[in-house]
């Protein structure tokens, strides 16, 4: 049975919203045309219980007296409905993954209302809930995940996928379970066991910079470049200050897709973040530079990295790209 929550709307009066037909939902970002002066216009705001927008995809159903009136799915978290009539209207909302949530709305004035609607995480049967809206897991599977984690970090990898193994079983469903999971994937460069698991936990729990970083980077990896350039560049955006990882696989996947300014651009990038700590980052950024024709910029940067790093498995690498370049022309002996 769904609660009935009282709600505060909060009009907008003296400003004239342009839009189409009424009869259809929209994002504000495109008003279209009509004058909406006569009419109520209802924007649905959907967050979780700490504020932040649900930018999962989510059904949002509007009734008036019981009765079904109009439906749409929101955009970025919002939803828009501009009834034919006034009165009073129920907002039902349902996303994956979330606990359905519907507010009462009494819609007598035209103008716009604003109204935001929470919903709860759906917790599976090992979770339990501490802080409003942060999934906790319960103490056998957060030991489990823990000692995963621990063991992971020290490099131990059977030890580590024995004891994600038992945090998976108690919690198949934690996003944090997932993305563990699929981080020792990738530290064991099995990235056909990596993706569905990172997608897994992306799917729980949306727009996690790491978790998009993570996918990414195992898309990468499979040479799916195309799919993880958009996850990738999400990934920087929610969180600029991204590892020197995260960028190096978006040049990467830039390359080979033939944007070669926006390959470069992030590979500098990269460059910087790293301060000539990895050798990725020299190849990566010599790969770009070499592509948008700086051949003696390439040059120089394959130098230094030989000279910090002689001995280096990657300085074969970059002694061959040097000597491809000089073959060819492209930069004085």
């Amino acid at each position: 049975m769904r609660l009935r929550l009282a709600l505060a709307i909060v009009p907008l009066s003296g400003v004239l919203y342009i839009g189409p037909s009424p009869s259809l939902c929209q994002d504000s970002g495109d008003q279209g045309t009509m004058v909406r002066g006569d009419r109520a216009e209802l924007s649905i705001t959907v967050r979780d219980p700490t504020g932040a927008l649900v930018t999962a995809p989510a059904t949002v159903m509007l009734y008036k007296d019981g009765m079904p009136s109009d439906q749409t799915s929101t955009s970025h978290g919002r939803a828009f409905f501009i009834p034919r009539r006034f009165g009073d209207f129920t907002v039902v909302v349902e996303a994956s993954g979330y606990r359905s949530a519907q507010k009462d709305v009494s819609l007598m004035l035209a103008g716009k209302f604003e109204v935001d609607i929470v919903l709860q995480r759906e917790l599976g049967p090992n979770e339990v809930v501490g802080v409003p809206g942060k999934p906790i897991l319960a103490p056998e599977a957060q030991k489990a995940l823990n000692k995963g984690a621990q063991a992971l970090r020290d490099g131990k990898l059977e030890e580590a996928e024995k004891e994600l193994s038992k945090a998976v079983k108690l919690a198949p469903a934690n996003p944090d379970v997932l993305y563990i999971q699929g981080m020792l994937y990738m530290m064991k460069r099995d990235w056909v066991k990596a993706e569905p698991v990172l997608r897994k936990s992306n799917q729980i729990e949306p727009d996690q910079p790491r978790v998009l970083s993570a996918l990414g980077m195992t898309l990468c990896n499979e040479n799916k470049y195309e799919q993880a350039i958009p996850l990738l560049e999400k990934s920087s955006q929610l969180e600029p200050k991204t590892s020197w990882e995260t960028d190096v696989a978006l040049a990467k996947s830039y390359y080979f897709q033939e944007q070669y300014d926006q390959a470069l651009e992030t590979a500098q990038r990269a460059h910087a973040k790293a301060q000539g700590a990895n050798p990725q980052t020299d190849l990566v950024l010599a790969r770009c530079l070499t592509a948008v024709g700086r051949y003696e910029d390439s040059a120089q940067i394959l130098r230094e990295l030989l000279k910090s790093d002689a001995s280096g498995p990657d300085a074969v690498t970059a002694q061959r790209w040097l000597d491809k370049l000089s073959t060819d022309g492209k930069i004085h002996p």
